[in-house]
């Protein structure tokens, strides 16, 4: 799949602009704060209805303006698919060729991106939510069910949270309501979980053999989800839910205490381990690199796999930031088979052949020049 053109109405620092794009590799250039990240962000927000830099959608709209729009014009295997996002004050719309969605989980999916940002090289070290957000992303494009139930999750998670805070500091609780939110949380957990669970598997599958290649034979890459409750891959359905059931009863005073719900998928964790040893607590800095770029790599092969294209690559100031080595290696996997968005200050040093027979676009103060 790939993007043939953009078109942004009021978007960021983009009063209206259309630009048409090459299939595979297009390199947006500028200095900082000219608008490349902007317009890397509106492809992001084409595919997931939503920014990975901010989660309120009035920052998208420009300044003094009522509304903004996307639209994107996606060449899939199966024809020409048109997407369109309006945001206004009130909320977005969405459309898929030019039909309007009534829910957002049947709009993502239908363009899937890979996105490498300098924060992702942190995706290791950074905090657990960093992580639970990415696979929450990455599963969510593959997997229109998985969002349905991680919103529903979310939706129980709040009202179970709000009991236990009207009953904080008290040594029991009955109530009614409680039990039931406790039976829908156990249900709705242990779906996330288990998707989790799955998705884990295929990454582990593609990201092992990147990391061993991009490491030169040295290492081996172990990926593994990390559940509070002390669920395991390898249990039913049902063994899930009655060892989580039987958890929430044991701590159910220290949930009191804190007014929180402890254990569940929102305070889950990923772990990754280089040649048996905790990446994040010993690894060296191009350890924890080439893991979070092997993670990268591992994810359009997957899309890939499961979806039957590969995705669109988005590096925003990401080259920059990667050495010759790990930067040729990216570069020589996405050749000619993904289409890729670059943003960078200059093309000096980019010497990959890659890179030379881009398409180039000059991005200077929300204004853009297209050279070939």
């Amino acid at each position: 799949m790939y993007i043939e053109r953009l078109e942004l109405i009021n978007y960021r620092n983009y009063d209206s602009i259309q630009l048409d794009f090459s299939p595979k590799i297009n390199v947006l250039i500028g200095e900082n704060a000219q608008g490349k990240t902007n317009l890397m962000e509106s492809l992001y927000v084409l595919s997931m209805a939503k920014s990975h830099r901010t989660a309120n959608d009035k920052e998208l709209i420009r300044w003094e303006a009522d509304y903004g729009k996307i639209k994107g014009n996606i060449q899939r295997k199966y024809g020409h698919l048109p997407l369109e996002l309006i945001l206004s004050k009130k909320g977005k719309k969405a459309k898929v060729n030019h039909l309007e969605q009534t829910k957002l989980s049947n709009y993502i999916g239908q363009l899937n991106v890979v996105m490498f940002a300098p924060e992702d090289l942190y995706l290791v070290k950074g905090s657990p939510q960093v992580r639970r957000r990415f696979l929450d992303m990455e599963i969510g494009q593959i997997s229109p069910v998985y969002l349905h139930d991680l919103l529903h999750f979310q939706k129980v998670l709040k009202q179970r949270n709000s009991i236990l805070k009207q009953h904080q500091g008290k040594s029991f609780l009955k109530d009614v309501m409680f039990d039931v939110y406790t039976e829908q949380y156990i249900d709705a957990a242990v779906k996330v979980i288990r998707k989790r669970f799955q998705f884990m598997d295929l990454l582990q599958k593609w990201a092992e053999p990147i990391h061993f290649g991009i490491s030169r034979g040295l290492e081996k890459l172990t990926v593994s989800y990390h559940s509070t409750s002390g669920i395991q891959a390898d249990w039913s359905e049902i063994t899930m839910k009655e060892f989580l059931e039987k958890k929430l009863i044991e701590i159910q005073r220290r949930e009191l205490d804190r007014g929180l719900s402890l254990i569940g998928p929102h305070r889950d964790d990923l772990h990754f381990f280089v040649n048996e040893y905790d990446v994040q607590t010993y690894g060296s800095q191009g350890q924890q690199r080439t893991t979070a770029l092997s993670l990268k790599l591992a994810e359009i092969q997957l899309i890939k796999q499961e979806v039957g294209e590969a995705p669109v690559l988005l590096l925003d100031d990401v080259l920059s930031e990667l050495d010759d080595y790990r930067q040729s290696h990216l570069l020589n996997t996405i050749q000619g088979d993904v289409q890729t968005f670059v943003t960078t200050t200059s093309v000096n040093g980019l010497t990959h052949e890659t890179i030379q027979h881009a398409k180039m676009f000059h991005v200077e103060h929300g204004n853009v020049v297209t050279t070939d």
